[in-house]
């Protein structure tokens, strides 16, 4: 929740940053012309917060070996937001006064903390069993993104961005109760500002990603050795990725 109360003083204080640029006065521009370059390199750093979204599939019908059958209702979702750190380089075209395509290949290093609830079993105090899974995650990733600038005014510039992320997932372990897929595609889309300063630009950047696929490996229940833990692994259907990033560009 702390996450995300920051998340929204963020956006917050960049729309108010950039609905004040149209007050200012008329300054000297620092590195006027350096938005006609028709290509440009740059590096990046910031932190982001990974989510998942699960589907639980609810009641689950459990044949014994004796071939009794039982069911079980697990769920699963991760309960708390961790931040991770991102680093990459990145290069840029430009298309025209306003629009230009970026490319950002870029290494995500964070954290999920999954929880498993067991609505059926319980302690001997009565209160249900819980499971937790602590999914280090390392994604490699290369985001294509199309910038849709302002017209600059003295030192800021503000735009919107979007695109799609392929993402290599180079995380997870055969003895996880939840493993994600190698391969994820997320849409991206956020707003920035470029602040033009003596030397560089620098470019504060909110974003926020949705996975277009499922990124559940559904065929990691098979290869399983603890079978115990079967019941929370195909308590969920499939998953889709979320990220929620603040990224410095510096160009």
């Amino acid at each position: 929740m702390m996450i995300k109360t920051k998340i929204v003083c963020l956006v917050a204080a960049l729309f108010f940053c950039l609905l004040g640029v149209d007050a200012q006065e008329r300054r000297v521009q620092n590195k006027p012309y350096i938005d006609l370059r028709p290509f440009h390199f740059g590096v990046l750093v910031g932190l982001h917060a990974q989510d998942i979204d699960f589907d639980n599939v609810g009641i689950q019908t459990l044949t014994a070996e004796d071939g009794t059958t039982s069911e079980k209702l697990v769920t699963c979702d991760q309960d708390r937001w961790d931040l991770g750190f991102t680093v990459g380089v990145l290069g840029e075209t430009r298309l025209s006064e306003h629009f230009a395509v970026r490319v950002a290949p870029a290494m995500y290093f964070g954290n999920k903390h999954l929880t498993f609830l067991n609505h059926t079993d319980h302690l001997e105090n009565g209160e249900p069993i819980v499971m937790r899974q602590d999914m280090k995650s390392v994604y490699v990733t290369s985001a294509v993104n199309l910038i849709f600038a302002s017209k600059r005014f003295n030192n800021h510039r503000p735009y919107i961005m979007a695109g799609v992320n392929p993402m290599i997932n180079l995380s997870g372990k055969e003895g996880d109760i939840i493993k994600l897929k190698r391969y994820d595609v997320v849409l991206e889309l956020g707003l920035g500002c470029d602040f033009y300063l003596p030397y560089f630009k620098l470019r504060p950047e909110l974003k926020f990603g949705f996975g277009l696929v499922d990124s559940k490996d559904a065929e990691h229940a098979n290869k399983l050795q603890d079978k115990n833990l079967l019941i929370y692994t195909n308590s969920v259907r499939n998953a889709r990725s979320k990220f929620f990033s603040l990224t410095f560009y510096f160009e």
